[in-house]
């Protein structure tokens, strides 16, 4: 169960290697978390992220877990929540793609729409299923300002974010008054290896930014959070931009 300041002892994260997950992991674990389950495939970078968490104290488990095989979700995500409660799951897994070559090739699209959205609904239904069956939570998804409006510079991306952000209110919605508590997170350019070698955005964050932002969105059960807070106004204009002016942006 959360603590009295509503932090969690038990953490899932899906998509294990992520580093803004991993920052997050980090920062619960040095306030209250004592067991942290990282999902993911199965890989090297996976157990070496689980033996920098163990080496902070707490129990720390890995699970083979595919966001393109939704097949596999019930089985691997039913393992873990038959070993306790999870009183936060994170969704963290995601791939930027390249939007040139994505463009050229259909089905790297397709692989990029897979993992952003049709993996995410299938993992984000199995948990908060399970959320909602022992009657308390967190499920916090990690979606993008990408999602606001979709840019022709990365439109395969931010359109799989923007399904993501639209499915993740909605299950907020429809699990309203249940116990458990949904939050989406928007955060801008993090740098992070998935953006190495690309020019940083204005506003460019850190993982630790976004962690700090996260555990801040839990002890205020928020259901939206932006990283930095100033996105909001900034998104909102480009959201509301006619599309004539929108077009001519260099976005």
């Amino acid at each position: 169960m959360k603590d009295a300041f509503g932090m969690p002892q038990s953490l899932l994260v899906l998509g294990g290697t992520s580093e803004i997950a991993l920052a997050t992991a980090r920062r619960l674990i040095a306030r209250r978390t004592r067991t942290v389950w990282l999902a993911g495939r199965p890989s090297p970078a996976l157990e070496q992220a689980a033996g920098q968490l163990r080496a902070l104290g707490p129990d720390v488990h890995t699970v083979p877990f595919d966001a393109l095989d939704p097949e596999s979700h019930e089985t691997a995500l039913g393992k873990v929540f038959a070993n306790g409660d999870v009183d936060l799951v994170l969704l963290a897994f995601g791939i930027l793609g390249d939007q040139a070559t994505d463009e050229r090739e259909p089905v790297n699209a397709v692989r990029v729409a897979q993992t952003n959205y049709t993996g995410a609904v299938s993992a984000g239904l199995v948990s908060a299923r399970a959320l909602q069956a022992q009657g308390h939570g967190s499920l916090v998804v990690l979606s993008s300002v990408a999602g606001e409006r979709a840019r022709r510079s990365n439109f395969i991306y931010g359109s799989s974010k923007a399904g993501l952000d639209a499915f993740t209110q909605g299950l907020g919605d429809a699990l309203h008054g249940t116990g458990v508590h949904v939050m989406v997170v928007r955060p801008g350019f993090v740098r992070s290896k998935m953006t190495r070698g690309l020019e940083e955005a204005p506003l460019a964050t850190t993982p630790e930014a976004v962690a700090t932002a996260i555990e801040i969105g839990l002890r205020r059960r928020s259901e939206v959070v932006w990283v930095p807070g100033a996105l909001r106004v900034v998104m909102s204009a480009l959201r509301h931009a006619p599309r004539s002016v929108f077009r001519r942006l260099p976005i």
